[in-house]
């Protein structure tokens, strides 16, 4: 009985130590708000400083940390994506290599950060060959990123496993977030943040740094708007003006366009350049696609002649097609156009924010502060350290020979600095120098060379003093960097910015090809449009048991059916709205494009070429009603239902 008491008192005590009792929903609400964090600090979203995510920060390390520099030679994907997994980033290969991929297209990056060899994707949605199969290094944008690195200038902290350090933030000696952008989704939050010039972006941050008080209007008179790698054209300065100011806003991306007569009189529409992130075979489909389902009537042929030389999509329009509704139709209803919606959300001070440039430009400006001013603690305390041997150094010379001869009276390296330091009164660092050097160097080492020596780096501690006291020339510095870096990397504008939105106000009948039809409607309400082509070879006319034609003859696809029904209503149907079919077919029910009473009939029809004042349409009843109306009355702006004609009598 003691036995099984001292048991349950031992369970008893197990449980209050390991088990801990907690109502389900605050468990769970802890949870994920953790792991929410997680998400949106470690993996999504980019950090305000060097717009990297942790996943292209640590990729890029690695990178340095292994030598693959823009000056070595390429490594094999593989071999990154392995070191970046084992040691810095626990989570999946294939999230890597798409990190490191990305990074490395000139069509989604201003400036590439990996050069990669191999085929790394295409801009028609191609995914890249394995990571077994390519090799990459780091561009030499991506050195500048990572410059001074080793210089204390950015806080490491240990991996995942304790046994690596990696850095927090990378020295960013340009404005990575705005230059090349980032895309993310994370819980609760997701950032889009659209590329810019590098040019322009330096441009700006040295005004900013000049002009604390800089404006939004002062801004975009040296930075206009985002600089896509693909060109094309972004429409709408409001929309600009809000993003650059809130960090969120709207503005329309245009393909760039030109026109080309070929063949018998016949216009070609030429794009050479598309919206960013856009997938140019998708697109190319899709026009296709429209031009299949005779959505719009005057395409002839879709091609994309894209090559080495550059991008090109020709769209072969008929003779006589409108191009110009033409193309205000494909813009509105394919990615040749495409709304870009600014959501600049960052990770600052270990918080998201959605922020805006100029509120982006000082928090760079503020981490180049502290970059330099690490660099500089870090070159002042190597020069103060070279200094005092190089002193050390000159007080040798001038006593070498008594030197050598304590070293060689010596009995090890360690005697020998003891020695240095009780009889000339060295320091250890000094002695440590000394002992250090073959003897054949002690006696040539050249005095004059340690004076020049000694001169350069007290004038280097007085510069770095200099800097770390004056905030002015410590400004300077991040300038100067800056006005170097872009002369390096030249980067022309790629993208037209034009302030107003094309109106893409569409006119279906302009989109429609004049040609000639065979038209039949029957009293049913059954319609049927045949090419003059079908309805040679075939001019059996099928029609429902019991239902009789109105109408038959004759149209073109711009004319205009006007029925009347039964019921005193009327139907506007344009001709090209009716389904092509043959005339074996029965046809499509009126109900598809105009909707009538399932006791309507109709009576009459008209088809019509111009609607004009001067006819007028007589309306009768066997009751005796009459009524005259102008034919252009009857036009309607919608005709999805009937409209009353004349109202009867009950």
């Amino acid at each position: 009985m003691a036995k099984k008491e001292n048991l349950k008192n031992k369970l008893d005590m197990f449980q209050k130590e390991t088990f801990q009792y907690e109502r389900l929903e605050d468990v769970l609400g802890d949870r994920f708000g953790r792991y929410s964090k997680a998400i949106i600090q470690e993996r999504a979203i980019p950090d305000v400083r060097d717009g990297l995510k942790p996943v292209q920060r640590r990729i890029l390390y690695a990178m340095n940390h292994m030598k693959i520099t823009s000056t070595s030679q390429y490594k094999k994907s593989a071999r990154v994506c392995g070191e970046v997994m084992g040691k810095y980033h626990p989570h999946g290969d294939l999230s890597i290599y798409e990190a490191m991929v990305r990074m490395s297209q000139e069509w989604r990056m201003s400036v590439p950060l990996i050069d990669m060899q191999g085929n790394n994707g295409s801009i028609d949605g191609d995914g890249p060959a394995a990571m077994r199969y390519t090799e990459s290094r780091l561009s030499k944008n991506a050195d500048y990123l990572l410059e001074d690195i080793d210089k204390n200038t950015v806080p490491f902290i240990d991996n995942f496993d304790g046994e690596e350090k990696e850095p927090t933030v990378l020295p960013a000696k340009f404005p990575n977030l705005l230059v090349n952008g980032s895309v993310g989704i994370s819980s609760g939050y997701a950032t889009y943040i659209p590329t810019h010039n590098l040019a322009e972006t330096i441009d700006a941050t040295i005004y900013k740094i000049d002009h604390p008080s800089m404006t939004i209007d002062e801004l975009l008179t040296i930075m206009p708007g985002p600089d896509f790698p693909t060109g094309g054209i972004v429409q709408g300065i409001n929309g600009i003006k809000e993003a650059f100011l809130t960090g969120a806003g709207t503005v329309v991306v245009k393909s760039k366009i030109s026109y080309e007569d070929f063949g018998d009189n016949q216009k070609r529409i030429v794009v050479t350049e598309i919206p960013f992130d856009t997938n140019k075979q998708k697109t190319v489909e899709r026009i296709d696609q429209l031009r299949i389902d005779r959505k719009v009537d005057g395409i002839q042929e879709v091609r994309d002649e894209s090559d080495r030389q550059g991008l090109r999509i020709a769209i072969d329009l008929k003779k006589g097609a409108n191009e110009a509704a033409i193309l205000n139709y494909l813009l509105k209803n394919t990615d040749l156009q495409v709304n870009l919606k600014y959501n600049m959300v960052v990770i600052r001070n270990q918080r998201p924010e959605r922020l805006g440039v100029l509120q982006i430009l000082d928090a760079y400006i503020d981490h180049q502060k502290d970059v330099i001013t690490n660099r500089t603690n870090y070159l002042l305390q190597k020069a103060q350290d070279r200094l005092h041997i190089v002193e050390g150094l000159i007080k040798m010379v001038s006593i070498l020979d008594e030197v050598i001869k304590t070293i060689r009276e010596s009995k090890n390296k360690a005697d020998s600095k003891d020695n240095l330091v009780s009889k000339f009164a060295f320091s250890e660092r000094q002695a440590e120098a000394i002992v250090t050097m073959q003897l054949y160097r002690l006696s040539n080492t050249d005095v004059t060379a340690l004076y020049e020596e000694k001169e350069a780096l007290n004038k280097s501690i007085v510069e770095y003093n200099a800097i770390l006291n004056s905030d002015k020339k410590l400004l300077k510095v991040i300038k100067q960097e800056l006005v170097d870096m872009k002369k390096n990397i030249v980067t022309p504008r790629r993208t037209e910015i034009q302030h107003e939105i094309s109106d893409l106000t569409i006119d279906e009948q302009d989109l429609i090809q004049k040609e000639q039809n065979y038209f039949v409607a029957t009293r049913d309400g059954y319609l049927k449009r045949v090419s003059i082509k079908n309805y040679n070879l075939s001019k059996l006319n099928t029609i429902k048991e019991k239902d009789t034609i109105v109408f038959e003859g004759e149209v073109s696809t711009t004319d205009v059916m006007l029925g009347f029904t039964n019921l005193g209503s009327f139907v506007y149907i344009p001709i090209f709205k009716v389904d092509e079919c043959k005339m074996k077919d029965i046809g499509s029910y009126i109900n598809n494009i105009a909707t009538i009473s399932p006791i309507e009939k109709l009576i009459r029809v008209f088809i019509i070429s111009k609607f004009d004042d001067k006819t007028n349409v007589l309306l009768t009843t066997k009751n005796g009603l009459i009524k005259q109306t102008k034919l252009s009355d009857f036009v309607v702006s919608r005709y999805t239902k009937d409209v009353r004609a004349m109202k009867l009598q009950d």
